[in-house]
């Protein structure tokens, strides 16, 4: 199977969020749904921690120190940070 979307993950992860907080789902069910809550907050989690490493390594320059840059369409403006 394959992983699921960053933002499939989190629309689930907030639907299983508000069935759980009405508190009208029996004992076994509300176990079994948290479960599946907690496997989709690792998952978004390791999303964003992936995309987080891609964006420091694409904003390394040639002597391997991380540029902040900001992001913007077609420009962007960079200042050098160690």
């Amino acid at each position: 199977m394959a992983a699921p979307k960053f933002e499939d993950a989190l629309a689930r992860l907030e639907t299983i969020v508000t069935e759980l907080e009405r508190g009208e789902l029996p004992l076994d069910q509300s176990l079994k749904i948290f479960e599946e809550g907690i496997k989709l907050s690792k998952t978004c989690l390791k999303i964003l921690d992936d995309a987080e490493r891609k964006v420091e390594i694409l904003v390394q320059d040639k002597d391997g120190k991380k540029r902040i840059q900001a992001l913007s369409e077609g420009q962007g403006a960079s200042t050098e940070s160690e």
